[in-house]
């Protein structure tokens, strides 16, 4: 299974890809048997990605989850059944202790990036943590985030970029802030999929363009990105959350061909 130091000195990029939130044991197991295949054949470092549990939703009768310990324990089986390391959200400092007994990364949301007694939590864990940059923050004020980690005595630190807040309902990713957040000294992923969100919209459930998920993608290994972040589902229009945003299973391998060619010239 790979560690903090396979990221860190991957030849390729690596991948945190997986549905929104755990609906179901058979699904998530089928997403994560796909994917490895695809990660094993193309030389992809890989995490599987799931949300235990949807703490921010737009609308109060949003699905959010089929219950924090059975989820758990769905990714605590994909992570046996593939060798794979599993990455979740949290959300609350309780929440810390208890996610890490399931899974190898534990995400911080960007809205939730500034919530110190969160980070120290999740960094007391001694898991690794992947801090989301907030849609409010400059890449420059992300290092205040990390050191919060580092602080309380981790230094296994990753920092996701997903886009900026711009205007009520858009989001767009600066570009420039990937070399910045890369001289701080982590792993600097990329967002693929929530950077095209169209929040706010006026019917209470986030839009997206995931028609713009390749340009995105490719675009993020050009600027040097370390890793990259993708929401992907059998059928995003079905999906309980996030649907409008996700890349459709059956696309990933063809986009990922891509970008490992991009990579490999760069």
């Amino acid at each position: 299974m790979i560690t903090y130091q396979d990221f860190i000195h991957s030849e390729n990029f690596f991948l945190l890809a997986g549905p929104c939130v755990i609906e179901g044991e058979e699904m998530a197991l089928r997403i994560a048997e796909k994917i490895v295949r695809i990660t094993d054949k193309l030389h992809i470092p890989y995490v599987f990605k799931g949300s235990y549990r949807k703490a921010n939703r737009s609308r109060i009768d949003s699905f959010t989850g089929i219950g924090d310990e059975k989820a758990l324990k769905v990714l605590a089986k994909v992570r046996k059944t593939f060798d794979v390391p599993v990455v979740t959200d949290i959300h609350a400092p309780h929440e810390a202790e208890m996610a890490a007994e399931y899974v190898d990364v534990l995400q911080i949301p960007a809205f939730l990036c500034r919530q110190t007694d969160l980070l120290v939590a999740a960094a007391k864990t001694q898991k690794i943590v992947n801090i989301k940059k907030g849609q409010f923050l400059a890449p420059d004020s992300m290092k205040f985030a990390a050191e919060k980690v580092i602080d309380a005595g981790n230094s296994n630190v990753m920092l996701t970029e997903r886009g900026t807040t711009f205007g009520y309902q858009d989001l767009v990713v600066d570009f420039r802030g990937i070399p910045e957040m890369k001289s701080f000294g982590y792993p600097v992923i990329l967002d693929a999929t929530h950077s095209l969100q169209r929040p706010n919209q006026t019917s209470g459930v986030t839009g997206g363009q995931p028609q713009l998920i390749e340009t995105i993608a490719k675009a993020g290994i050009a600027s040097g990105v370390d890793g990259l972040f993708m929401e992907t589902h059998e059928d995003p229009s079905v999906a309980k959350s996030d649907g409008a945003n996700m890349l459709k299973l059956d696309l990933l391998e063809d986009l990922l061909v891509k970008l490992v060619r991009l990579r490999q010239v760069l």
